[in-house]
């Protein structure tokens, strides 16, 4: 690794910061002026995503940016100069990082704070649940630079609303308010911004005794059968549902329900 490789690693550290708030981890995206991503910024957030999979005492996960945007896209910049092998080389690793947020097997939210453009929307379209505020912006504009989505957004996009609605956005390049958005899917909750951050860790909360390997089999059983036919979707279902009868949590919760009614257990994440 280069001295310039280390330099942009610490620099990533510094702009991409991770805090635990009771049993939910906060990933912050910290680069002022809006956030703008460098690839050194992603690894760090695919390294933060693995970290948080590997720690069982964080329930659930926020994402946002700090300041007047969640991330306006990846750094341009730093891409300008980059030929068809460099980047045919990066591609992959951008899109793990990721594919890291999106298959962690807890809850995640993305609180949009404000511009969530290009790669910023990418990886807010990685969160289970998008949460914005009343001033968010979001939109895919690379074809305005000559090139398309490239970190999940044709793919993840259309899943989310739809492929006609996708490619007006990413045809367009044009950016959506938070009303919009709302309204045709790419977010599930508009809220003031003073409400934002409240509102974010609030659902992520709710998880905080919840029953872990539940919600880990049922994250991964919506997700994956979304990508499969309803056939192989149904044994996904099947192997989970059947698997998760080996855990002491299935048993408690069964027991619970039959001694003091729905809702009242206390389940240990095992």
């Amino acid at each position: 690794m280069s001295e310039q490789d280390d330099r942009a690693r610490e620099q990533a550290v510094e702009w991409v910061g991770m805090e635990v708030v009771d049993t939910t981890a906060v990933i912050t995206l910290d680069r002022p002026p809006v956030n703008a991503m460098t690839m050194a910024m992603h690894d760090r957030i695919g390294e933060l995503a693995r970290q948080v999979a590997r720690t069982e005492t964080i329930k659930a996960v926020v994402l946002t940016g700090n300041g007047r945007a969640f991330a306006a896209g990846n750094d341009i910049a730093e891409m300008q100069d980059m030929s068809v092998t460099q980047m045919a080389a990066r591609v992959h690793p951008m899109q793990a990082c990721f594919t890291a947020v999106a298959k962690l097997p807890k809850p995640v939210v993305a609180a949009v704070n404000g511009y969530a453009l290009g790669g910023g929307c990418e990886l807010a379209l990685c969160a289970d649940r998008r949460i914005a505020s009343s001033k968010a912006k979001l939109g895919l504009p690379e074809v305005t630079l000559g090139i398309m989505p490239g970190i999940g957004g044709t793919q993840r996009l259309p899943r989310l609303i739809g492929p006609s609605q996708a490619k007006d956005l990413i045809f367009t390049g044009r950016r959506v308010d938070a009303d919009e958005a709302l309204r045709i899917g790419l977010v599930d909750e508009v809220v003031e911004p003073e409400e934002l951050m409240e509102r974010a860790l609030a659902w992520a909360g709710q998880f905080r005794d919840a029953a872990s390997w539940a919600l880990r089999w049922a994250k991964e059983a919506i997700d994956t059968g979304l990508e499969t036919d309803l056939d192989t979707g149904l044994m996904i279902e099947a192997t989970g549902f059947a698997s998760l009868f080996g855990t002491d949590d299935r048993r408690l919760g069964m027991k619970s329900f039959l001694e003091e009614g729905p809702g009242k257990a206390s389940f240990r994440g095992h």
